[in-house]
Protein backbone atom coordinates (compact mmCIF):
# COMPACT_ATOMS: atom_id res chain seq x y z
CA UNK A 1 0.00 0.00 0.00
CA UNK A 2 2.51 2.53 0.68
CA UNK A 3 3.94 1.70 -2.51
CA UNK A 4 1.22 2.37 -4.21
CA UNK A 5 0.52 5.69 -2.14
CA UNK A 6 4.07 6.84 -3.12
CA UNK A 7 3.64 6.11 -7.48
CA UNK A 8 0.34 7.77 -6.90
CA UNK A 9 2.13 10.93 -5.50
CA UNK A 10 4.81 11.00 -8.04
CA UNK A 11 2.18 10.62 -10.68
CA UNK A 12 0.55 13.70 -9.26
CA UNK A 13 3.82 15.33 -9.28
CA UNK A 14 4.85 14.90 -12.77
CA UNK A 15 1.17 15.45 -13.74
CA UNK A 16 -0.54 18.80 -12.75
CA UNK A 17 1.17 19.50 -8.87
CA UNK A 18 3.82 21.99 -9.42
CA UNK A 19 1.43 24.16 -10.90
CA UNK A 20 -0.24 24.68 -7.61
CA UNK A 21 2.85 26.49 -6.43
CA UNK A 22 2.76 30.62 -6.52
CA UNK A 23 5.44 31.54 -9.38
CA UNK A 24 7.80 34.38 -8.93
CA UNK A 25 5.83 36.55 -10.96
CA UNK A 26 3.18 36.78 -8.11
CA UNK A 27 3.92 39.84 -6.16
CA UNK A 28 3.90 39.12 -2.04
CA UNK A 29 0.52 40.27 -1.64
CA UNK A 30 -0.62 37.04 -4.07
CA UNK A 31 1.68 34.79 -2.78
CA UNK A 32 0.58 35.46 0.89
CA UNK A 33 -2.78 35.03 -0.28
CA UNK A 34 -2.49 31.88 -2.46
CA UNK A 35 -0.29 30.10 0.34
CA UNK A 36 -3.48 29.11 2.59
CA UNK A 37 -5.38 27.63 -0.51
CA UNK A 38 -2.50 26.33 -2.14
CA UNK A 39 -1.37 24.45 1.12
CA UNK A 40 -5.06 23.15 1.28
CA UNK A 41 -5.36 21.98 -2.03
CA UNK A 42 -2.37 19.85 -1.81
CA UNK A 43 -3.05 18.39 0.97
CA UNK A 44 -6.24 17.54 -0.17
CA UNK A 45 -5.22 16.03 -3.96
CA UNK A 46 -2.45 14.13 -2.56
CA UNK A 47 -4.75 12.58 0.57
CA UNK A 48 -6.92 11.87 -2.74
CA UNK A 49 -4.24 10.25 -4.61
CA UNK A 50 -3.38 8.15 -2.12
CA UNK A 51 -6.28 6.66 -0.76
CA UNK A 52 -7.19 6.04 -4.59
CA UNK A 53 -4.17 4.09 -5.26
CA UNK A 54 -4.33 2.25 -2.36
CA UNK A 55 -8.12 1.24 -2.67
CA UNK A 56 -7.23 -1.81 -4.16
CA UNK A 57 -5.07 -3.67 -1.73
CA UNK A 58 -7.27 -2.13 1.15
CA UNK A 59 -10.32 -4.07 -0.33
CA UNK A 60 -8.54 -7.02 -0.79
CA UNK A 61 -7.11 -7.00 2.54
CA UNK A 62 -9.69 -5.48 4.38
CA UNK A 63 -12.61 -5.76 2.63
CA UNK A 64 -13.61 -2.20 2.93
CA UNK A 65 -13.21 1.22 1.76
CA UNK A 66 -13.65 4.79 3.40
CA UNK A 67 -14.92 7.40 1.10
CA UNK A 68 -14.14 10.38 3.63
CA UNK A 69 -10.76 9.42 3.71
CA UNK A 70 -9.55 12.63 2.28
CA UNK A 71 -11.49 14.36 5.16
CA UNK A 72 -9.83 12.66 8.10
CA UNK A 73 -6.54 13.51 6.41
CA UNK A 74 -7.76 17.23 5.56
CA UNK A 75 -8.34 17.13 9.69
CA UNK A 76 -5.25 15.35 11.02
CA UNK A 77 -2.52 15.71 9.17
CA UNK A 78 -1.76 19.42 9.96
CA UNK A 79 -1.74 18.29 13.90
CA UNK A 80 0.37 15.59 13.27
CA UNK A 81 2.80 17.50 10.71
CA UNK A 82 2.58 20.69 12.87
CA UNK A 83 2.43 18.94 16.39
CA UNK A 84 2.95 15.47 16.98
CA UNK A 85 5.73 14.90 14.62
CA UNK A 86 7.99 17.57 16.34
CA UNK A 87 6.70 16.75 19.83
CA UNK A 88 7.53 13.19 19.55
CA UNK A 89 11.15 13.90 18.73
CA UNK A 90 11.37 16.59 20.94
CA UNK A 91 10.92 14.55 23.54
CA UNK A 92 13.33 12.16 22.49
CA UNK A 93 16.54 14.34 22.78
CA UNK A 94 14.89 15.64 25.93
CA UNK A 95 14.12 12.00 27.96
CA UNK A 96 18.04 11.67 28.76
CA UNK A 97 17.70 15.41 30.78
CA UNK A 98 14.42 14.12 32.05
CA UNK A 99 12.50 17.33 30.16
CA UNK A 100 10.59 14.99 27.86
CA UNK A 101 7.02 14.88 29.75
CA UNK A 102 6.01 17.80 28.45
CA UNK A 103 6.25 17.04 24.95
CA UNK A 104 4.83 13.82 25.52
CA UNK A 105 1.85 15.65 27.31
CA UNK A 106 1.87 18.27 23.24
CA UNK A 107 1.82 14.83 21.75
CA UNK A 108 -1.13 13.38 23.82
CA UNK A 109 -3.26 16.41 22.88
CA UNK A 110 -2.66 15.86 19.36
CA UNK A 111 -3.26 12.04 19.49
CA UNK A 112 -6.51 13.25 20.95
CA UNK A 113 -7.13 15.58 18.62
CA UNK A 114 -6.67 12.61 15.54
CA UNK A 115 -8.87 10.52 17.64
CA UNK A 116 -11.63 12.84 17.98
CA UNK A 117 -11.53 13.05 14.03
CA UNK A 118 -11.24 9.75 13.19
CA UNK A 119 -14.70 9.04 15.07
CA UNK A 120 -16.60 11.93 13.94
CA UNK A 121 -15.50 10.61 9.99
CA UNK A 122 -16.33 7.36 11.16
CA UNK A 123 -19.65 8.18 12.67
CA UNK A 124 -20.67 9.97 9.08
CA UNK A 125 -23.41 7.90 6.77
CA UNK A 126 -21.47 5.72 4.20
CA UNK A 127 -18.19 6.03 6.13
CA UNK A 128 -17.72 2.46 5.56
CA UNK A 129 -18.16 0.44 2.26
CA UNK A 130 -17.86 -3.01 2.57
CA UNK A 131 -16.86 -5.14 -0.65
CA UNK A 132 -16.73 -8.71 -0.53
CA UNK A 133 -13.53 -10.81 -1.31
CA UNK A 134 -12.38 -10.85 -5.07
CA UNK A 135 -9.13 -13.31 -5.43
CA UNK A 136 -5.77 -11.97 -6.45
CA UNK A 137 -6.89 -12.20 -10.36
CA UNK A 138 -8.86 -8.46 -10.33
CA UNK A 139 -6.27 -6.67 -8.12
CA UNK A 140 -3.24 -8.19 -10.26
CA UNK A 141 -5.27 -5.76 -13.09
CA UNK A 142 -5.85 -3.10 -10.99
CA UNK A 143 -1.94 -2.91 -10.07
CA UNK A 144 -1.11 -3.07 -13.85
CA UNK A 145 -3.79 -0.15 -14.22
CA UNK A 146 -1.79 1.83 -11.72
CA UNK A 147 1.77 1.24 -12.84
CA UNK A 148 0.11 2.73 -16.64
CA UNK A 149 -1.46 5.69 -15.05
CA UNK A 150 1.62 5.95 -12.87
CA UNK A 151 5.02 5.53 -15.33
CA UNK A 152 3.94 6.18 -18.14
CA UNK A 153 4.87 9.73 -19.46
CA UNK A 154 2.64 10.10 -22.83
CA UNK A 155 -1.16 10.01 -23.24
CA UNK A 156 -0.89 6.39 -23.19
CA UNK A 157 -1.13 6.78 -19.69
CA UNK A 158 -4.11 6.83 -19.63
CA UNK A 159 -4.86 3.50 -21.00
CA UNK A 160 -4.32 2.38 -17.12
CA UNK A 161 -7.61 4.42 -16.23
CA UNK A 162 -9.63 1.60 -18.55
CA UNK A 163 -7.67 -0.94 -17.43
CA UNK A 164 -8.78 -0.13 -13.40
CA UNK A 165 -11.74 0.15 -14.60
CA UNK A 166 -11.87 -3.18 -15.98
CA UNK A 167 -10.31 -4.40 -12.77
CA UNK A 168 -13.34 -2.53 -10.73
CA UNK A 169 -15.78 -4.44 -12.77
CA UNK A 170 -13.77 -7.76 -12.68
CA UNK A 171 -13.70 -7.98 -8.73
CA UNK A 172 -17.44 -6.72 -8.56
CA UNK A 173 -18.81 -9.49 -10.52
CA UNK A 174 -16.62 -12.06 -8.69
CA UNK A 175 -19.72 -14.87 -7.38
CA UNK A 176 -19.00 -15.68 -3.50
CA UNK A 177 -18.93 -19.72 -2.52
CA UNK A 178 -21.95 -21.10 -1.11
CA UNK A 179 -20.70 -23.13 1.66
CA UNK A 180 -17.09 -22.11 3.75
CA UNK A 181 -15.85 -24.69 5.79
CA UNK A 182 -13.07 -24.74 8.46
CA UNK A 183 -9.44 -26.58 8.19
CA UNK A 184 -10.54 -28.69 11.11
CA UNK A 185 -14.36 -29.16 10.04
CA UNK A 186 -16.19 -27.65 13.22
CA UNK A 187 -17.31 -24.22 11.66
CA UNK A 188 -19.21 -24.31 8.06
CA UNK A 189 -21.30 -21.63 7.17
CA UNK A 190 -23.90 -21.93 4.03
CA UNK A 191 -25.54 -19.46 1.80
CA UNK A 192 -29.32 -19.81 2.35
CA UNK A 193 -32.22 -18.82 0.45
CA UNK A 194 -32.10 -15.10 1.69
CA UNK A 195 -28.50 -14.87 0.25
CA UNK A 196 -26.71 -14.67 3.54
CA UNK A 197 -24.42 -17.65 5.30
CA UNK A 198 -26.39 -19.20 8.53
CA UNK A 199 -23.61 -20.84 10.56
CA UNK A 200 -23.38 -24.38 12.04
CA UNK A 201 -20.28 -24.94 14.22
CA UNK A 202 -19.17 -26.86 17.41
CA UNK A 203 -16.36 -24.23 18.74
CA UNK A 204 -16.27 -20.27 19.38
CA UNK A 205 -14.02 -19.35 16.79
CA UNK A 206 -15.86 -15.22 16.58
CA UNK A 207 -12.13 -14.55 14.99
CA UNK A 208 -12.87 -16.91 11.45
CA UNK A 209 -16.32 -16.21 12.08
CA UNK A 210 -15.59 -12.56 12.07
CA UNK A 211 -13.23 -12.60 8.27
CA UNK A 212 -15.70 -14.76 6.52
CA UNK A 213 -18.48 -12.08 7.84
CA UNK A 214 -15.71 -9.37 6.31
CA UNK A 215 -15.33 -11.50 3.28
CA UNK A 216 -18.58 -11.66 1.94
CA UNK A 217 -19.49 -8.11 2.52
CA UNK A 218 -21.60 -8.96 5.56
CA UNK A 219 -22.54 -6.09 8.70
CA UNK A 220 -23.07 -8.85 10.98
CA UNK A 221 -21.12 -9.95 14.00
CA UNK A 222 -20.63 -13.26 15.39
CA UNK A 223 -22.84 -12.70 17.77
CA UNK A 224 -25.81 -12.26 15.58
CA UNK A 225 -28.92 -14.70 16.15
CA UNK A 226 -29.51 -14.10 12.64
CA UNK A 227 -26.63 -16.37 11.72
CA UNK A 228 -28.29 -19.18 13.27
CA UNK A 229 -31.67 -18.97 11.42
CA UNK A 230 -32.37 -22.20 9.37
CA UNK A 231 -29.88 -24.14 11.21
CA UNK A 232 -31.20 -27.13 13.27
CA UNK A 233 -28.95 -28.95 15.79
CA UNK A 234 -28.64 -31.77 18.38
CA UNK A 235 -25.77 -34.02 19.63
CA UNK A 236 -25.04 -35.75 16.25
CA UNK A 237 -24.79 -32.65 14.50
CA UNK A 238 -26.35 -30.22 12.44
CA UNK A 239 -28.43 -29.91 9.19
CA UNK A 240 -29.49 -26.58 7.18
CA UNK A 241 -30.40 -26.11 3.50
CA UNK A 242 -29.01 -24.48 0.57
CA UNK A 243 -30.80 -21.97 -1.31
CA UNK A 244 -31.83 -24.93 -3.43
CA UNK A 245 -33.31 -26.49 -0.61
CA UNK A 246 -30.72 -29.65 -0.69
CA UNK A 247 -29.77 -30.49 3.20
CA UNK A 248 -26.16 -30.16 4.30
CA UNK A 249 -25.12 -31.78 7.16
CA UNK A 250 -22.36 -31.44 9.44
CA UNK A 251 -21.75 -35.11 11.17
CA UNK A 252 -20.23 -35.19 14.49
CA UNK A 253 -20.90 -38.90 15.62
CA UNK A 254 -20.11 -41.44 13.41
CA UNK A 255 -23.48 -43.32 14.17
CA UNK A 256 -24.83 -40.59 12.73
CA UNK A 257 -23.43 -40.99 9.03
CA UNK A 258 -25.42 -43.58 7.71
CA UNK A 259 -28.94 -41.44 8.53
CA UNK A 260 -26.44 -38.31 7.42
CA UNK A 261 -25.51 -40.33 3.97
CA UNK A 262 -28.80 -40.91 3.11
CA UNK A 263 -30.76 -37.99 3.43
CA UNK A 264 -28.08 -35.14 2.85
CA UNK A 265 -26.60 -33.81 -0.36
CA UNK A 266 -23.42 -33.10 1.10
CA UNK A 267 -21.99 -34.55 4.19
CA UNK A 268 -18.92 -32.76 6.23
CA UNK A 269 -17.28 -34.63 9.38
CA UNK A 270 -13.91 -34.09 10.97
CA UNK A 271 -14.20 -37.95 10.70
CA UNK A 272 -13.42 -40.66 7.77
CA UNK A 273 -16.73 -41.26 5.58
CA UNK A 274 -17.85 -44.39 5.00
CA UNK A 275 -17.07 -45.34 1.26
CA UNK A 276 -20.28 -46.57 0.60
CA UNK A 277 -21.82 -43.24 1.69
CA UNK A 278 -24.38 -42.04 -1.12
CA UNK A 279 -23.96 -38.31 -0.15
CA UNK A 280 -21.44 -36.14 -1.45
CA UNK A 281 -18.25 -35.76 1.31
CA UNK A 282 -15.96 -33.52 2.88
CA UNK A 283 -14.04 -35.83 5.91
CA UNK A 284 -11.21 -35.81 7.43
CA UNK A 285 -8.33 -36.94 4.72
CA UNK A 286 -9.75 -34.29 2.49
CA UNK A 287 -8.96 -31.72 5.24
CA UNK A 288 -5.84 -33.25 6.12
CA UNK A 289 -4.49 -32.49 2.29
CA UNK A 290 -6.39 -29.33 1.57
CA UNK A 291 -7.12 -27.56 4.82
CA UNK A 292 -10.08 -25.01 4.38
CA UNK A 293 -12.51 -24.98 1.58
CA UNK A 294 -14.66 -22.80 -0.16
CA UNK A 295 -17.63 -24.50 -2.31
CA UNK A 296 -19.55 -22.71 -5.28
CA UNK A 297 -22.69 -24.72 -6.71
CA UNK A 298 -21.98 -25.82 -10.03
CA UNK A 299 -25.33 -27.70 -11.57
CA UNK A 300 -26.00 -29.93 -8.79
CA UNK A 301 -22.15 -30.60 -7.64
CA UNK A 302 -19.64 -27.94 -6.71
CA UNK A 303 -16.67 -26.50 -7.46
CA UNK A 304 -13.55 -26.47 -4.72
CA UNK A 305 -11.27 -24.03 -3.75
CA UNK A 306 -9.01 -25.23 -0.95
CA UNK A 307 -6.21 -23.19 0.88
CA UNK A 308 -3.99 -26.08 -0.19
CA UNK A 309 -3.79 -26.24 -3.61
CA UNK A 310 -4.17 -29.41 -5.64
CA UNK A 311 0.04 -29.89 -6.00
CA UNK A 312 0.89 -26.92 -3.96
CA UNK A 313 4.36 -27.61 -3.35
CA UNK A 314 5.35 -25.35 -0.39
CA UNK A 315 8.72 -24.90 2.10
CA UNK A 316 6.78 -25.33 5.21
CA UNK A 317 4.21 -27.57 3.99
CA UNK A 318 5.67 -30.12 1.57
CA UNK A 319 3.41 -32.04 -0.76
CA UNK A 320 2.88 -35.56 0.51
CA UNK A 321 1.59 -38.50 -1.48
CA UNK A 322 -1.84 -38.51 -2.09
CA UNK A 323 -2.27 -34.51 -2.54
CA UNK A 324 -3.50 -35.53 -6.27
CA UNK A 325 -6.04 -37.53 -5.09
CA UNK A 326 -8.76 -35.33 -4.34
CA UNK A 327 -10.51 -33.96 -7.32
CA UNK A 328 -11.21 -29.93 -7.74
CA UNK A 329 -15.11 -30.51 -7.77
CA UNK A 330 -17.89 -32.69 -5.86
CA UNK A 331 -20.30 -34.12 -7.56
CA UNK A 332 -23.45 -36.05 -6.34
CA UNK A 333 -22.54 -40.13 -6.89
CA UNK A 334 -24.73 -42.19 -9.01
CA UNK A 335 -26.66 -44.67 -7.72
CA UNK A 336 -24.66 -48.26 -7.79
CA UNK A 337 -26.35 -50.30 -10.31
CA UNK A 338 -27.56 -54.11 -8.85
CA UNK A 339 -25.92 -57.07 -9.88
CA UNK A 340 -27.82 -59.32 -11.23
CA UNK A 341 -27.65 -62.65 -11.39
CA UNK A 342 -27.45 -64.44 -14.69
CA UNK A 343 -27.48 -67.53 -13.77
CA UNK A 344 -30.87 -69.92 -14.76
CA UNK A 345 -33.35 -70.94 -11.60
CA UNK A 346 -33.69 -73.97 -10.77
CA UNK A 347 -37.27 -74.83 -12.32
CA UNK A 348 -35.83 -72.72 -15.61
CA UNK A 349 -33.50 -75.95 -16.10
CA UNK A 350 -36.05 -78.86 -14.85
CA UNK A 351 -38.50 -76.86 -17.42
CA UNK A 352 -35.62 -77.49 -20.27
CA UNK A 353 -34.99 -81.10 -19.59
Amino acid sequence: MSFAATLGLVALVQVGMPNLFASPDHSTTARIALWGGREIAMLFMASMIAGLATTPYAAFHFHRVTPYGVLANLGAMPVVSALVMPAGLLGLLAAPFGLDGVFWWLMGIGIDWMIAVTRWVAALPGAIGRLPAFGMAPLIAASLGLVLMGLLRTPLRWSGAFVLLAATLWGLSVRQPDILIAGDGQSIAVRGRDGQLHLMRTNKDNFLLKEWLAADADPRDAASASLGDGVSCDESGCVTPLADGRMIAQTLRIDALGDDCSRAALVVTARPAPPDCAAMVVDRPRFARQGALALTQRGDGFAIQAVKARGANRPWSPAAAGDGDFEQTLMPRSATPRVRDATPSEADLQAED
